[in-house]
């Protein structure tokens, strides 16, 4: 039975999550903002031993201590932890409004490290277990459409490059998971087609990636070669292509 700590449980995506691994027979500690929504996500966890948190991430101090709490309500061992919560926010307000463009990168990167830095020193310390992130493929080169959420998630990614490399030698894994659009209650006003994934699909994913213990994970698995050629095509071309470049 491992101890999980989840972030973000109440989302679609994560609240999949939460239902395979209570399957398994994990401990899972569950922390959202809607106290509501959490014990929806927990009555879904069936049988498991869970328990849950609410809090604003946003709230730095508060992030900080509900990271604290999850240790303690898993009586100090935590074998891993899931951060899954983030906002898109809204990016044409954000190219003119400093508060909105400011919302989105703490919600989307500072905010998280609110959380990883008080659970990557419990881990060290600990000497095993494993952090998996959500961040996403938006991250991979700034797009019109959504280069302020792009530009956190971006962030994010360089900052789980640094902490996989200083908790390697303790032991720890740390899992980035680079998700594409999925179709969940946060994407329900953009216009759908054949990239976007279910949430079913996308948990069962991004559970096989933790257990393989991977560093960087593309899910669905595609987005990889369409984002190797997303990430090298020169910057005049581009700027020329609609379906990339576009709003």
């Amino acid at each position: 039975m491992r101890h999980v700590i989840v972030f973000g449980a109440t989302s679609a995506i994560a609240a999949e999550v939460c239902v395979r691994w209570a399957a398994r027979g994990d401990r899972l500690h569950l922390v959202g903002r809607d106290p509501d929504k959490l014990a929806a996500v927990a009555a879904r966890c069936g049988g498991a031993e869970v328990t849950t948190a609410s809090g604003e991430f946003t709230d730095l101090a508060r992030a900080e201590a509900l990271a604290r709490e999850g240790i303690a309500a898993l009586d100090g061992r935590v074998d891993l932890v899931f951060v899954a919560h983030g906002d898109l926010g809204d990016q044409a307000l954000s190219e003119h409004d400093v508060a909105e463009a400011a919302r989105i990168v703490q919600t989307n990167f500072v905010s998280v490290l609110a959380l990883l830095i008080p659970l990557a020193d419990a881990l060290e310390r600990q000497r095993s277990g494993t952090i998996a992130v959500i961040t996403s493929v938006a991250g991979e080169r700034g797009r019109p459409r959504n280069y302020t959420y792009g530009a956190a998630k971006g962030a994010l990614h360089v900052y789980l490059q640094g902490l996989r490399s200083r908790l390697w030698p303790a032991g720890v894994t740390v899992t980035t998971l680079k998700l594409g659009p999925v179709d969940t209650p946060m994407t329900a006003t953009h216009a759908k087609n054949a990239l976007f994934a279910a949430p079913q699909r996308v948990a069962r994913d991004i559970d096989r990636a933790i257990a393989r213990r991977r560093a960087v994970a593309f899910v669905p698995w595609y987005w990889r070669p369409i984002l190797f050629v997303v990430r090298h095509t020169p910057e005049p071309l581009f700027q020329r292509l609609g379906f990339l470049s576009g709003r």
